[in-house]
């Protein structure tokens, strides 16, 4: 407000180095505070004079440069196109070959706050040639250097295939996979995060990152003490398992289902959920993955987060994730039930102030509709005719109706568990497949019993 940025401008351009380095400080670390304070250095016309001589200038001043220009771009696409549009970009690539780290440092972590926001400004990072030059940084022996590197590869590839195949071309996954038993735990983050923004594309660009023998390795990351470097490792593994059944047999062969329920097992809150999702997409490819996840003992842990965990997005998580496991057969469906899990699921459907969110409703809804298509097995069925809604008592009762015509002794233990009366207090429409339903039950039974 008193006009200090129209008095730091001139300064930029000043004789004496420290006075322009120091200028460059204050102007970035204003701009980095708000993005009002950011828009004002733009509109100020700062920028190009900050370009100015930064070919011949110092490290120092090289270093503040990089900094206002990340301190700029990072607060929104706008602010980053201005950045772009005063021609930074080829300055700052020309910095990422400079001979001190600490500059190359700036210009990189600059860069990746650029091409994090969208797909466009990413590619004018690639065409400005910044991606073999940071897959150069990535074997730089300065471990600061490195982890930003591996995270503005991985700005630049989350957005589309084609980026990522850019930052394979410039063989950036060898250099990446060396680096999972890096003992530095920010490191290992930016690395993970990296090949995760690359397998998720395709195929074809998870198997490249499989190729890199990145199995078993990644698995010692799961039990890593860094919560970050847990969750990161673990949305790798599913980012590759998500693809193809072939893809998940290879992490089941490697042994990459138990790692990660254990994985789920020793931590809390939202490190869980790449977790539960890969056991989830294993789960949903086939019958044989499925039993993979159930005979690794997989089950109770996504139960448990079922109960122990209280944002609702994570709960529907493991919903989806048990609905993947039980949808395949009676067998699969069973598996499920048998651990309790039935009435959980039910009464997280039925407590309607547990989401307002109508997304996390459904999917509920739809992990116990595809495993109650399949539950043949009855005892676990029973206890949810005193609460199920119509919509989905109608697959419980279905099911009884499948069973209770060819087993005698099942029909038997409905009468005396008191299964057969609380069907009489079903109020279903007349003409529906519920009432259908409870028809074919009564048939089996004589009319006295009924009554």
């Amino acid at each position: 407000n008193s006009g200090v940025m129209s008095l730091l401008r001139p300064l930029l351009l000043d004789v004496v180095p420290t006075i322009q380095q120091t200028a460059a400080l204050a102007l970035g670390r204003l701009a980095n505070y708000n993005d009002a304070l950011a828009e004002a250095v733009v509109k100020g016309n700062i920028l190009p004079h900050l370009m100015c001589s930064l070919s011949e200038q110092n490290r120092f001043y090289k270093k503040a440069a990089a900094f206002v220009l990340r301190a700029v771009g990072k607060h929104s696409p706008q602010l980053a196109q201005a950045v772009v549009q005063c021609g930074a970009l080829e300055m700052l690539v020309i910095c990422l070959e400079d001979f001190d780290p600490g500059v190359k440092e700036a210009a990189s972590w600059a860069l990746g706050y650029i091409a994090r926001h969208n797909s466009e400004l990413s590619q004018a990072v690639v065409d400005a040639g910044a991606v073999p030059l940071l897959v150069l940084c990535i074997q730089e022996p300065e471990i600061a250097l490195k982890r930003i590197a591996a995270s503005t590869l991985s700005d630049i590839s989350k957005h589309s295939p084609e980026l990522a195949q850019t930052v394979v071309d410039a063989g950036a996954i060898a250099h990446l996979a060396q680096m999972i038993l890096n003992p530095d735990a920010k490191l290992k983050r930016q690395v993970l995060s990296a090949l995760s923004q690359i397998a998720k594309h395709s195929v074809d660009l998870a198997e490249l990152v499989v190729e890199a023998e990145i199995f078993p390795v990644v698995f010692t990351c799961l039990k890593d003490s860094d919560e970050y470097v847990k969750k990161n490792g673990a949305t790798l593994i599913r980012e590759i398992a998500k693809h193809t059944p072939e893809l998940s047999q290879l992490i089941v062969n490697a042994g990459g289902v138990a790692a990660v329920i254990d994985c789920i097992g020793s931590c809390r809150g939202s490190v869980r959920l790449p977790g539960i999702m890969m056991l989830g997409y294993v789960a949903a490819h086939s019958e044989n993955l499925s039993m993979a996840v159930i005979v690794s003992k997989g089950i109770p842990p996504l139960c448990a987060c079922l109960m122990e965990e209280h944002e609702d997005h994570i709960k529907a998580a493991a919903a989806w994730a048990l609905g993947q496991i039980g949808r395949h057969s009676p067998e699969h469906a069973r598996a499920v039930a048998v651990a309790d899990v039935l009435p959980t699921l039910l009464a997280m459907y039925m407590d309607t102030h547990s989401s307002e969110d109508l997304q996390i409703k459904a999917s509920i809804f739809r992990a116990l509709k595809s495993i109650l298509q399949k539950c043949t097995y009855l005892p676990a069925l029973e206890p949810l005719l005193h609460d199920a809604p119509p919509n989905i008592m109608k697959y419980i009762v279905g099911q009884f109706s499948k069973v209770l015509p060819h087993d005698s002794k099942a029909r038997r233990l409905f009468v005396t568990t008191g299964g057969l009366k609380k069907i009489q207090e079903i109020k279903a429409e007349p003409g529906s497949l519920l009432q259908e339903y409870i028809n074919i039950i009564n048939n089996c039974y004589p009319e006295e019993i009924v009554r």
